[in-house]
Protein backbone atom coordinates (compact mmCIF):
# COMPACT_ATOMS: atom_id res chain seq x y z
CA UNK A 1 0.00 0.00 0.00
CA UNK A 2 0.99 3.58 -0.68
CA UNK A 3 2.06 6.16 1.81
CA UNK A 4 0.86 9.85 1.36
CA UNK A 5 4.17 12.22 0.46
CA UNK A 6 4.82 14.90 2.36
CA UNK A 7 2.65 17.08 0.49
CA UNK A 8 -0.87 14.54 0.97
CA UNK A 9 -1.04 13.23 -2.19
CA UNK A 10 0.66 10.46 -4.00
CA UNK A 11 3.59 9.92 -6.60
CA UNK A 12 2.11 7.49 -8.54
CA UNK A 13 5.34 7.97 -10.96
CA UNK A 14 7.58 6.81 -9.04
CA UNK A 15 5.88 2.82 -7.94
CA UNK A 16 4.13 2.47 -11.27
CA UNK A 17 6.87 0.39 -14.18
CA UNK A 18 5.83 -1.04 -17.07
CA UNK A 19 7.22 -3.97 -18.19
CA UNK A 20 8.00 -3.74 -21.80
CA UNK A 21 9.49 -6.66 -22.51
CA UNK A 22 6.05 -8.94 -21.98
CA UNK A 23 4.89 -7.17 -25.43
CA UNK A 24 8.50 -7.98 -26.92
CA UNK A 25 10.40 -5.84 -29.86
CA UNK A 26 7.76 -3.72 -31.89
CA UNK A 27 10.03 -3.43 -34.77
CA UNK A 28 10.91 -7.30 -35.28
CA UNK A 29 6.72 -7.54 -35.10
CA UNK A 30 6.19 -5.07 -37.91
CA UNK A 31 8.87 -6.46 -39.86
CA UNK A 32 7.31 -9.60 -39.83
CA UNK A 33 3.94 -8.63 -40.35
CA UNK A 34 5.00 -6.23 -43.35
CA UNK A 35 5.33 -8.87 -45.85
CA UNK A 36 2.03 -10.50 -44.96
CA UNK A 37 0.15 -7.45 -44.98
CA UNK A 38 1.96 -6.36 -49.01
CA UNK A 39 1.01 -10.20 -49.74
CA UNK A 40 -2.57 -9.79 -48.70
CA UNK A 41 -2.82 -6.04 -50.10
CA UNK A 42 -2.07 -7.67 -53.57
CA UNK A 43 -4.03 -10.45 -53.48
CA UNK A 44 -7.10 -7.39 -52.81
CA UNK A 45 -5.57 -5.52 -55.69
CA UNK A 46 -5.68 -8.35 -57.83
CA UNK A 47 -9.73 -9.43 -57.02
CA UNK A 48 -10.72 -5.83 -57.05
CA UNK A 49 -9.22 -5.56 -60.70
CA UNK A 50 -11.04 -9.33 -61.71
CA UNK A 51 -14.03 -7.86 -60.31
CA UNK A 52 -14.03 -4.33 -62.84
CA UNK A 53 -13.03 -6.33 -65.25
CA UNK A 54 -16.10 -8.64 -64.67
CA UNK A 55 -18.42 -5.54 -64.86
CA UNK A 56 -17.15 -4.28 -68.08
CA UNK A 57 -17.73 -7.05 -69.53
CA UNK A 58 -21.09 -7.50 -68.14
CA UNK A 59 -21.64 -3.95 -69.03
CA UNK A 60 -20.71 -4.53 -72.86
CA UNK A 61 -22.34 -7.38 -73.20
CA UNK A 62 -25.70 -5.42 -72.25
CA UNK A 63 -25.06 -2.79 -74.88
CA UNK A 64 -23.86 -0.23 -72.41
CA UNK A 65 -20.35 1.51 -72.14
CA UNK A 66 -17.99 -0.42 -70.06
CA UNK A 67 -16.54 2.18 -68.72
CA UNK A 68 -19.22 2.11 -66.28
CA UNK A 69 -17.78 -0.44 -64.25
CA UNK A 70 -15.26 2.62 -63.07
CA UNK A 71 -17.73 3.80 -61.31
CA UNK A 72 -17.07 0.88 -58.86
CA UNK A 73 -13.82 2.12 -58.03
CA UNK A 74 -15.92 4.50 -55.23
CA UNK A 75 -15.96 1.76 -52.91
CA UNK A 76 -12.57 3.61 -51.69
CA UNK A 77 -14.57 6.77 -50.58
CA UNK A 78 -14.68 6.20 -46.72
CA UNK A 79 -18.18 5.73 -45.45
CA UNK A 80 -20.41 6.84 -48.73
CA UNK A 81 -18.36 4.08 -51.35
CA UNK A 82 -20.94 1.43 -50.82
CA UNK A 83 -23.54 3.80 -52.47
CA UNK A 84 -22.68 4.12 -55.88
CA UNK A 85 -21.74 0.44 -56.20
CA UNK A 86 -25.50 -0.18 -55.15
CA UNK A 87 -27.01 2.48 -56.87
CA UNK A 88 -25.25 1.40 -60.39
CA UNK A 89 -26.82 -2.20 -59.55
CA UNK A 90 -29.93 -1.05 -59.44
CA UNK A 91 -29.82 0.69 -61.85
CA UNK A 92 -28.46 -1.60 -64.41
CA UNK A 93 -30.98 -4.27 -63.41
CA UNK A 94 -33.65 -1.99 -64.01
CA UNK A 95 -32.75 0.17 -67.20
CA UNK A 96 -33.54 -0.89 -70.67
CA UNK A 97 -30.92 -2.87 -71.87
CA UNK A 98 -29.65 -1.61 -75.61
CA UNK A 99 -28.15 -4.95 -76.65
CA UNK A 100 -32.16 -6.10 -75.71
CA UNK A 101 -33.56 -3.24 -77.53
CA UNK A 102 -31.37 -4.56 -81.01
CA UNK A 103 -32.15 -8.06 -80.45
CA UNK A 104 -35.93 -7.14 -80.31
CA UNK A 105 -35.79 -5.11 -83.34
CA UNK A 106 -34.35 -7.55 -85.73
CA UNK A 107 -36.51 -10.44 -84.41
CA UNK A 108 -39.68 -8.70 -85.70
CA UNK A 109 -42.69 -9.15 -84.94
CA UNK A 110 -43.94 -12.78 -83.72
CA UNK A 111 -46.44 -14.49 -85.99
Amino acid sequence: MQKPDSGGGYDVSATTTYDTSAMGDMTAMMATIGPFMAVFALIGLAIFIFYIFIWWKIFSKAGHSGALALLNLAVIIPFIGWIVPLVLTIWFAFSEWPALKRANANAGPVQ
